[in-house]
């Protein structure tokens, strides 16, 4: 992972050094559940930073360069999962993509692309929180100084809208690809470590029977993309995982 890290930061750097000053670049990194996007998406994104304050000394942490914005926080929450139709299977797909606020997202990817002036404002983008199982709303502080602003998420480069419109606003557009057994491998592990699901066995249905139709509607309805990533099977990819594997040792 660290070789493609160092890549594509170089790459985000060079391009930002051509962008002018009234505007942002926009990258979305998009992929399966389990495929390490958001591993890799934190890791780009805190890497701009450092090498932001290396060049320019003295930098504040409310005048970094790059905001990391995960999906996570466009989940609706389980109140507006009770309220559809069928609320039970509404619970049981969360992660699929009728179950985001799509079109809060496309929202504020527009204001992103609105032109930076003196009196723009701090934009606020959602969190996740992992214990209340909810987003929380103006979580995340996207200042002015914010220029580089890198998304992350399932349906960042999905062929429907309002995913397709937001996708068309991006400076770039990056895909993790990865191996389903791979990813499968990750998610159960994720799941039980996170309480999702109670063992392994559980863990699995969910996985078969959620993340990876999505996956699948993800990796079919994919968009045209400036690259395409390989994620490997190894702890970089999943740094949670280490040690996964062991039969002693027994979150995108």
């Amino acid at each position: 992972m660290e070789q493609e890290v160092d890549r594509l930061v170089k790459k985000v750097w060079d391009k930002y050094q051509h962008v002018p000053a009234s505007k942002r670049l926009l990258v979305a990194v998009s992929g399966i559940p389990g495929s390490g996007k958001t591993t890799l998406a934190a890791k780009v994104s805190s890497r701009i930073n450092e090498k932001h304050v290396q060049q320019s000394p003295g930098t504040a942490n409310s005048n970094l360069l790059s905001a990391f914005i995960p999906m996570d926080g466009f989940h609706l929450s389980r109140t507006q999962l009770d309220a559809m139709p069928d609320p039970d299977s509404a619970h049981a797909r969360r992660g699929a993509a009728f179950t985001f606020n799509g079109d809060s997202f496309l929202s504020l990817v527009k204001k992103l692309r609105d032109p930076i002036c003196p009196e723009t404002s701090t934009l606020y983008a959602p969190s996740f929180d992992h214990a209340i199982k909810d987003p929380v709303e103006n979580d995340i502080a996207i200042a002015a100084s914010v220029r580089i602003v890198i998304f992350e998420g399932n349906y960042c480069s999905l062929d429907k809208e309002p995913w397709k419109e937001a996708a068309a606003l991006m400076d770039e557009l990056w895909f993790v690809d990865v191996d389903f057994d791979v990813a499968r491998k990750r998610l159960v592990y994720r799941h039980v470590k996170a309480g999702i699901a109670k063992d392994e066995e559980e863990a699995g249905k969910r996985a078969d029977e959620n993340d990876l139709i999505n996956g699948k509607e993800i990796v079919e309805s994919r968009l045209d993309v400036h690259e395409l990533i390989k994620s490997q099977e190894d702890k970089e990819w999943a740094p949670e995982q280490q040690g996964f594997g062991d039969a002693k040792d027994t979150e995108t």
